[in-house]
């Protein structure tokens, strides 16, 4: 009667490989956990700051009612603060236009129609503003404007790559050593002209949105005169909702 052969013992190469498998799978796993237990830590964090953010634009909105009030109990008028920021507009293209304010256009990153960037308000972009009037349409963002045309058209700047803002992960790669985490920590530091204005705002790409819903009134005729062109205050709110 035969006998049976003993077991073959697994090559070397193999057990290494193996050996070598469940390190990396260990390696793997550690690595996961430790990067859920950090989102989860971030979240918290940016959770209570877009609650702070919440209290503080309440707190600013009732503190001008307020004051609307006492001037009219006084028989006086509110006149609001200039605005700090604004969203601008292309609305024309580059036909015959003067190498001036082609630059100008440039340097706003308003290469293209229907383009538009939030723009830190100071006398040389107030100067600027006025010399391309014809070309521009611009005015103060509220805060769910701002809010909606990141939310919902907001692309981010990385590698000089055009990236849709997707992930938190992504703002928090680009502008985290500047403390800005997250969406509301952008939407934030753009409505409130915070100290890394500069930075957040280079960081978006442009806005490019649609043509408005019914179409433009007059392109060549300045806003106050039933146009299109030149600064139209509160009611590029209105604009920006119809080009979403």
């Amino acid at each position: 009667m035969s006998q049976s052969n003993p077991a073959v013992p697994a090559p070397e190469s193999f057990l290494k490989k193996k050996k070598t498998q469940e390190a990396l799978a260990a390696k793997a796993a550690a690595s996961a956990l430790k990067l859920k237990k950090a989102r989860k830590v971030t979240r918290k964090i940016q959770f209570k700051r877009a609650e702070k953010y919440v209290k503080e634009y309440r707190s600013q909105q009732l503190n001008e009612i307020r004051l609307k009030r006492q001037a009219r109990s006084a028989g006086n008028f509110f006149v609001p603060s200039e605005p700090k920021v604004v969203f601008a507009m292309r609305i024309k293209g580059i036909n015959r236009v003067a190498p001036k304010t082609k630059k100008i256009l440039q340097l706003l990153r308003l290469r293209q129609i229907n383009n538009g960037v939030f723009i830190k308000m100071n006398k040389a972009t107030m100067t600027m503003l006025h010399l391309i009037e014809p070309y521009v349409t611009y005015g103060e963002p509220s805060l769910k404007t701002v809010s909606s045309l990141i939310y919902k058209r907001g692309f981010g700047k990385v590698n000089k790559q055009r990236i849709a803002l997707t992930d938190n992960a992504i703002i928090a790669k680009e502008l985290g050593q500047y403390g800005i985490i997250c969406v509301e920590d952008l939407i934030h530091e753009i409505y409130t002209v915070g100290p890394h204005f500069k930075e957040a705002n280079n960081f978006l790409w442009p806005f490019k949105l649609n043509n408005p819903t019914g179409g433009f009134s007059d392109k060549g005729t300045h806003f106050i005169e039933g146009g299109d062109a030149g600064n139209r205050e509160e009611f590029i709110n209105n604009l920006v909702k119809k080009m979403l």
